[in-house]
């Protein structure tokens, strides 16, 4: 872990300023200024698909920018269930209920391989106080979160089967390259849309076969999108 001083938040092994996620990451709209204010160590952290980023109900020290890579965040039901809340993709900060509560809501865990920056929760209660920009960019950023949640478990449990699979598919896509799509176990998925691991692995082979997707590889991860009217018609 390096100290984040100005030389070395411009420059150093965080290198916030070249970050290629920097428009979307948390610290967007610092400068200069607001960098001399951080003393404290930010981690660039890597993670192999299944390793848990954060535990539900943890104290938290530090909030997450997801670099590359797919995040899901897993809440326990009060009758022990597990179930996907969300997927965060790159740019999206894992813990920002953290502020407050000073604790994470959901478990974290790596769907893909993970790049993170690591971000100390005090330099962040600091620099919200401190900083009107970045006190700004925290309630976007929260406010966003909370639209996305929202959005993801409206969209997702409404509808038959075919339905569900179908706008997670659309949720999927490469925001680059819309045709594109990356899923993941077939389980996280059925998690998600509240349907069983066979039954999603059912309706993406009905897409298949209907021209509406091609896989493009074997393990049945990434597809295309060939006929983007297979998956909104009813």
């Amino acid at each position: 872990m390096i100290p984040i001083k100005t030389a070395s938040a411009w420059r150093g092994t965080s290198d916030c300023r070249n970050c290629a996620v920097r428009e979307m990451a948390l610290f967007a709209d610092l400068d200069e200024s607001d960098f001399a204010k951080i003393h404290a160590p930010i981690d660039d952290l890597d993670y192999a698909p299944g390793a848990v980023l954060a535990q539900e109900g943890a104290r938290a020290q530090g909030l997450f920018t997801l670099r590359s890579g797919m995040v899901k965040l897993v809440r326990t039901t009060s009758d022990g269930r597990e179930r996907i809340v969300r997927v965060m993709r790159q740019g999206d900060v894992i813990g920002l209920e953290a502020l407050v509560q000073g604790k994470f809501e959901t478990s974290a865990v790596a769907l893909t391989a993970t790049s993170v920056c690591r971000i100390p929760l005090n330099i962040i209660q600091s620099l919200a106080v401190q900083s009107p920009r970045l006190h700004q960019s925290l309630m976007k950023k929260w406010s966003h979160n909370q639209k996305e949640a929202e959005d993801w478990l409206a969209d997702l449990n409404f509808g038959t089967a075919r339905q569900r699979v179908a706008h997670f598919i659309l949720k999927m896509r490469n925001p680059s390259d819309t045709q594109l799509v990356t899923l993941f176990s077939r389980e996280d998925i059925g998690a998600m849309v509240d349907l069983k691991m066979e039954t999603v692995s059912r309706e993406v082979s009905h897409f298949v076969r209907e021209g509406a997707l091609e896989p493009l590889d074997k393990l049945g991860r990434t597809y295309r999108i060939l006929k983007l009217e297979g998956l909104t018609a009813d």
